[in-house]
């Protein structure tokens, strides 16, 4: 249980770290729910006319303690900031991915 709150600020933190505010008609918002376990970055807002709603981020942190990456839609390599915050390479799966190439990561199979 330790780890999991552990594990909740580091994800909050690091998705707060990568909310900006934009003046576009844009904003990023930080959504959080510690209670399932689910926390993503999503971008809402107008842009050129268009109602736009994208995730940027999406974790689910699941009851054995492991970070499942479910979306990346940024270039940022968010496992390896993970990391950096010291969650350990074990830890991490990237459920975007098929399980056949998760194998040839670094990170967690499942």
């Amino acid at each position: 249980m330790e780890k999991i709150k552990r594990y909740q600020q580091i994800i909050a933190t690091l998705l707060r770290e990568y909310a900006t505010p934009n003046a576009s008609g844009m904003e990023d918002q930080v959504l959080l729910d510690f209670e399932n376990n689910h926390f993503q970055l999503v971008s809402v807002g107008w842009d050129e006319g268009k109602f736009v709603f994208m995730p940027l981020f999406h974790f689910d942190l699941k009851p054995d303690g492991k970070i499942w990456l479910m979306v990346n839609n940024t270039d940022v390599r968010i496992a390896e900031e993970l990391v950096k915050k010291g969650v350990p390479r074990t830890d991490i799966v990237l459920g975007f991915q098929p399980q056949s190439v998760r194998s040839l990561t670094d990170y967690a199979y499942a």
